[in-house]
Formats: structure tokens, sequence, C-alpha cells
């Protein structure tokens, strides 16, 4: 299984897919995709929500920006769906020997093709550091810009053929 993620479409939408072998159980890994003091360790914004089936959130980057979002879909602790504005993202978690297995797909909105190599970078990045707090290290949230890490793992994307174009914060 591969770190990295794929692109591919959803229902004629954009996508970037992500698979990951995760060291910890899904009991363990749940409260990470779903407490707000757990997701502040990993996602790239500050989280709120009304953890139920058409429950409120609210996305609070570091700039103060903020996005409005609404839950889906919810069945703890294999399954999380919600908007992020446009965007539909969903976690699923399933048991994998003494571990899990995390997918994570993001499906932009018609228009975000041209985000799919920004958004792919960003998720490694978000996954990345989420591997380091389920694991007690220290992650490198949050970014209010790309970071080296980032930059490299854009630039892959990019090599690897998937769409790129939409303007990234904090690059000229």
């Amino acid at each position: 299984m591969s770190a990295h993620g794929t692109y591919t479409t959803v229902d004629g939408r954009p996508a970037v897919v992500f698979e990951r072998r995760l060291h910890h159980p899904v009991d363990a890994v749940w409260p990470a995709l779903t407490e707000p003091a757990r997701l502040g360790q990993w996602f790239p914004c500050d989280v709120e929500v009304d953890l139920r089936p058409g429950g409120a959130m609210r996305f609070t980057f570091p700039d103060g920006s903020a996005v409005g979002g609404r839950v889906v879909e919810l069945d703890p602790p294999r399954r999380l769906a919600f908007l992020w504005g446009e965007d539909l993202l969903t976690f699923a978690l399933a048991p994998e020997g003494s571990g899990s297995r995390l997918t994570l797909t993001h499906v932009l909105e018609e228009e975000g093709r041209d985000a799919a190599a920004k958004t792919a970078a960003g998720w490694h990045v978000c996954l990345d550091d989420l591997h380091r707090a389920l694991d007690g290290g220290t992650p490198g949230r949050p970014h209010d810009g790309p970071t080296p890490e980032w930059s490299a793992h854009y630039d892959a994307y990019v090599a690897a053929g998937l769409p790129a174009g939409a303007p990234v914060p904090g690059m000229g």
C-alpha cells in the first residue's frame, strides 16, 4: 500500500483517494478523526462539529478564514463523511491485522479538477501528521502556507500527472 494519493473521479467529480495502513486499531484511530482536540493535532484547520448525521461543522484556518460543512454520514467507528464547503470527504476505517486501514476519499467540487495535486499534497502531509500523532509524536501542524515537505509532495503529484493549476496560497 503506497502512502501516495491517487486521482480518480466519483460520480463524475474529481477526487483524490488515499489508503494508509495505521499501526493502531480502529477504536484508537476513530477519536483522532472525530474529536476536535484530536483533529487539531493533524487536520489542516480547527474543526467544530456536532457529531451526528446532519450536524453542523465549521472549519477555521490559521488566517482566521472559515468554511462551513455538515456531517452527511456517521457509522462509528467505521465511517465518517462530511461536506467541507462544496467538497465531500469520507474517512473509512477497517481492521487490518493488529492495526487498521484508513481510506480517505476527497471529492472535489465539480470545477475543482485543477486543485487535485494541491489537495493531494495537503492530505499527504496531514496524513503523515496523523501517523505521528497516533504514535505519540509531534505533528507539524498548523500550516499557514506551503512547507518544504508540502512543496516536495506537490511537485511529485504534478510530475505523476495529477491535475494542477489551482492557486496555492503563499506561492507567487
